[in-house]
C-alpha cells in the first residue's frame, strides 16, 4: 500500500514537472517548434517517451497546461460575477473578463510562461480551438457575455463578431507582451499586474463601446 502511495506520488510530481517545463518551452519557442524528447530531457525524464506516456499527444499536452490555469482563473472569475449587482454597467462585466486572468498572472511565481504560452497556441489555427473551448466550458464566462451584450449598443452582428476578436488579442497579446518584458527585465507600461488589468478594462471598454461608422 505505501509502495502504491509513493509511486502515484512519484507520477503526479512527473507530470507536473513536464507540465511546467512544457510551458516554458511552448511559451519560449512555439509549440510545434518544441519535441516530446525536449521536454522530457528539460524536465529530468530519462526516458524520452515520458511525455507521451503521462499526456499522449502534444494537443493532449497543451489542454492539460490550459486546464491547470483555467481552474484556477475560473474560481477568480465565478467569485467576481457573484458580486456583480443588477445595475452592472459594460466596465463591470469587463473587470470580469479581465481582472481573473491578470490577477492570476499576478500570483503566480515568477518567472511566468502562461501568457506567452496561450499567445502561442492562440496563433497556432490546429490548437487554438483548445484554448476557446477550455473558456466556452466555463459557466461565469457565459454569465458575462451575457451581461455584457444587455450593456452595449445595438451593433450588426459582424462588428459585434469584429470586436469580440479585438477584445480577444487585446488581452492575449497584450498579457504576452508584458510577460515577455519582465523575463527579459525590459520596462514595462504600468508597474504591476493589477495597472495592466486596469489598463486592458480601459481599452477593451473603449473598443465594445466605440460607435460603428459603415462605408
Amino acid at each position: 500500500m505505501v509502495a502504491t502511495v509513493g509511486k502515484v506520488a512519484r507520477a503526479g510530481s512527473t507530470r507536473e514537472r513536464i507540465l511546467v517545463t512544457a510551458e516554458r518551452l511552448f511559451a519560449e519557442h512555439g509549440v510545434y517548434a518544441v519535441s516530446n524528447r525536449q521536454i522530457s530531457e528539460a524536465a529530468g525524464q530519462g526516458n524520452n517517451a515520458a511525455v507521451g506516456y503521462h499526456f499522449g499527444a502534444k494537443a493532449d499536452l497543451v489542454r492539460a497546461i490550459a486546464r491547470k490555469h483555467a481552474g484556477r482563473i475560473e474560481l477568480t472569475r465565478t467569485r467576481m460575477v457573484e458580486q456583480v449587482g443588477a445595475d452592472a454597467t459594460a466596465r463591470d462585466w469587463v473587470e470580469c473578463l479581465v481582472r481573473p486572468v491578470t490577477d492570476h498572472l499576478a500570483e503566480l511565481s515568477g518567472p511566468t510562461w502562461f501568457a506567452r504560452f496561450a499567445a502561442q497556441v492562440m496563433t497556432d489555427p490546429a490548437l487554438r480551438g483548445i484554448l476557446i473551448d477550455e473558456a466556452l466550458s466555463a459557466p461565469a464566462l457565459h454569465r458575462i457575455l451575457h451581461g455584457l451584450d444587455s450593456c452595449l449598443p445595438h451593433l450588426p452582428a459582424a462588428v459585434r463578431a469584429e470586436r469580440d476578436d479585438m477584445a480577444r488579442q487585446l488581452m492575449v497579446h497584450t498579457c504576452a507582451e508584458r510577460e515577455r518584458a519582465l523575463a527579459e527585465g525590459a520596462p514595462t507600461p504600468r508597474p504591476d499586474w493589477h495597472a495592466a488589468g486596469t489598463g486592458l478594462v480601459d481599452a477593451i471598454v473603449g473598443v465594445w463601446l466605440a460607435p460603428s461608422t459603415s462605408d
